[in-house]
């Protein structure tokens, strides 16, 4: 997931006078960057937004909506904070406030991009919007760093990555910048899915080296075995289906249902994998707040969780040998 964007904690305590021609928005006028973030800030909360889309607060989510539109990134919001906004600008701020207001839309889609890792990517209807925190675990628990903290060796001598349930193929590009030397398949039931990881793909200048599979799980890749699996698969119980907010409501179903208990196609990854990974090798799998469930159902399993800056326990790795 996306990190928050920085913002600055505190408005500057001297306010320009107002030009003749300044943009009105109800009984005020807004200038500068940090108008237009406090302004989108009041909306969101007066809206009662779900925030759940790279971005978990509505500060977070109006620089970034922000920063898009001014064709910068998010980091860079807390620099031009107090940079005047022109009159066009503003009108294209506003109107993406209230068009995520009025459509209840995840952000991404409206500007079709996300940021992972810093990295941006295309995003549209057609896949879900990615917010996984594999990318933030390849960085923390296989980078091979100076401790030499590493669940899979020398980051260099991976020379195969899987990943499952690819999306837009976010995570994949992750794995393949992440592994310098390896070669990186992503598979996705999905043919509008995979449509938008292709693009994502020729971005990041990554034809050469990932190669998109449409299929059901390890269906295409015949006995094809690798040094690491990772995925972000359907996990959604139906409970949690059920009770779904409206943002999330306009993503793909199929990237969320993931059965009665969330773990339809967790427990076929669990019983495929060593089918598909090299001696060594190990799965890296998101499960959102489905442990409990799945600790139920494979209690013998020797599951190492692994936390993130955001999250606990939403996230497993298994080496191949314990499964």
């Amino acid at each position: 997931m996306a990190k928050r964007s920085k913002v600055p904690a505190t408005r500057s305590p001297a306010t320009p006078k107002a030009p003749r021609n300044a943009l009105k928005v109800g009984a005020g006028e807004l200038h500068t960057l940090f108008d237009f973030l406090r302004y989108a800030v009041s909306r969101f909360n007066a809206a009662k937004l779900v925030f759940a889309h790279g971005t978990t607060d509505p500060v977070a989510e109006a620089a970034f909506l922000i920063s898009e539109t001014l064709h910068l990134h998010p980091d860079q919001f807390e620099s031009f904070a107090n940079a005047r906004v022109t009159i066009a600008e503003g009108k294209q701020i506003l109107d993406l406030i209230e068009r995520r207001i009025a459509t209840r839309k995840p952000a991404a889609y409206l500007v079709n991009r996300v940021y992972m890792r810093g990295l941006p990517f295309y995003v549209d209807e057609r896949t879900i919007v990615p917010r996984s925190f594999i990318g933030e675990l390849l960085d923390s628990h296989f980078g091979g760093d100076e401790d030499g903290t590493s669940l899979i060796g020398d980051p260099a001598d991976v020379e195969s990555v899987l990943d499952l349930c690819t999306g837009s193929g976010c995570l994949a590009i992750l794995a393949a910048l992440h592994f310098a030397n390896a070669s990186v398949d992503a598979v996705d039931i999905s043919k509008d899915a995979l449509e938008v990881a292709a693009r994502n793909v020729a971005d990041h200048g990554l034809d050469d080296r990932l190669t998109l599979h449409r299929g059901d799980l390890f269906k295409p890749l015949d006995n094809k075995r690798y040094d690491l699996i990772i995925s972000n698969p359907p996990y959604v119980d139906a409970e949690g289906m059920a009770a779904l907010p409206r943002e999330c409501r306009a993503e793909p179903k199929i990237a969320f249902d993931g059965g009665t208990d969330g773990l339809d196609i967790v427990r076929r990854l669990l019983d495929e994998a060593k089918q598909h990974l090299t001696t060594q090798g190990g799965l890296l799998c998101e499960i959102g707040r489905g442990r409990d469930n799945l600790e139920a159902a494979y209690p013998n399993l020797p599951l190492l969780w692994l936390d993130t800056e955001d999250s606990e326990g939403e996230v497993f790795w298994i080496a191949a040998a314990d499964l």
